[in-house]
């Protein structure tokens, strides 16, 4: 089931016994939580009384089985929610899966993982709890990029009664990433920025937040990995780790990165620049700069390098260390 689904759903009133929503964006899913709650709990109050929230890094297996069959306290129905459900150890799996064929009516079991819990780069299989919950009761909650990001950033913000200009959203997705709750976060401090009162967030709002220095750093770090100048990479890189998050870093080399080998790689398959351009939707500056760098196979191994530090790093990997020596590879890989 995809979001969409979900959401027709829950306005049907039909919210099943078990419900397993994954994704890697934090904001969709504590959006989703929360329509949830408001369905079940019109009234706060009753939140309060009849919510339990769980967290799957903490509790095992059983304990949210043995937390879900308990009946409510006053009646009515009783809202379990699993955080981190990924992190739930495959002991006492068969439990859940039983418990999913057969639920307690009365209470509502929600499983939130902030990541894809499908087969896939990362991942060789699907989790167990795929296994174990219903395929009709899975929410694919995938990540969004690009302009549907940015659109879905503009809309969240107006629910928030923001206005969002769409540069000053491209400009926010550029330099925060792609997670939705940062985005959101730096929205609201955007809106700040322009007076206790401000409800619209344009390119001044977002610059008074970012900074044109570190707009600038940003790009001198970039192109210093492009022209593999290693000395000015990790002066740079050094800066921004004074300030910045290693992940934000990351996660924008990763995108540049991304870009370069899609135009290398409809470049050395004859495709005009033109063409090009307007597949990607980039300058056709930019394509024709990038249309003469390194070959699409080099930048798919810089890819790969990027992505094994990104699993490095979600694994207990030192982010600045890590990030360091990314860096150096890129800049000496030829």
């Amino acid at each position: 089931m995809d979001s969409t689904g979900f959401l027709r759903l829950v306005e049907r009133g039909e919210l099943p016994p078990v419900l397993l929503l994954h994704g890697p964006d934090a904001q969709l899913l504590d959006d989703a939580l929360a329509l949830v709650t408001r369905h079940l709990f019109p009234d706060p109050a009753g939140a309060a009384l009849a919510r339990e929230v769980l967290d799957g890094s903490e509790a095992d297996v059983q304990a949210v089985v043995t937390s879900a069959m308990t009946l409510p306290l006053l009646g009515g129905v009783r809202l379990v929610v699993v955080r981190h459900a990924q992190a739930l150890g495959p002991r006492h799996a068969e439990a859940l899966g039983a418990y999913a064929r057969d639920p307690n009516p009365a209470t509502r079991l929600v499983l939130l993982a902030d990541e894809g819990l499908r087969a896939s780069r990362d991942r060789r299989t699907d989790h167990w709890l795929v296994q174990a919950v219903s395929a009709a009761h899975i929410v694919d909650l995938p990540a969004r990029q690009g302009r549907e990001l940015a659109g879905w950033l503009r809309q969240r913000a107006a629910a928030e009664d923001l206005e969002v200009s769409a540069e000053a959203a491209k400009l926010l997705i550029e330099w925060v990433g792609e997670d939705g709750a940062v985005l959101l976060g730096e929205v609201k401090k955007a809106a700040l920025a322009g007076g206790a009162d401000n409800r619209s967030v344009g390119v001044k709002e977002v610059g008074a937040i970012v900074g044109e220095h570190r707009l600038a750093d940003i790009f001198e770090l970039t192109r210093a990995v492009q022209r593999r100048d290693l000395p000015l990479a990790l002066r740079t890189l050094e800066r921004l780790l004074a300030i910045e998050e290693p992940m934000r870093m990351l996660v924008l080399l990763t995108r540049d990165l991304r870009v370069a080998w899609a135009v290398r790689t409809l470049a050395e398959r004859g495709q005009p620049p033109a063409e090009i351009a307007r597949a990607l939707r980039l300058p056709p500056a930019v394509v024709e700069a990038l249309g003469h760098g390194d070959p699409a196979a080099l930048l798919a191994e810089k890819l790969r390098r990027c992505w094994e530090v990104e699993r490095q790093v979600k694994s207990g990997g030192e982010p600045r260390a890590e990030l360091t020596v990314l860096v150096s590879d890129l800049c000496a890989a030829r």
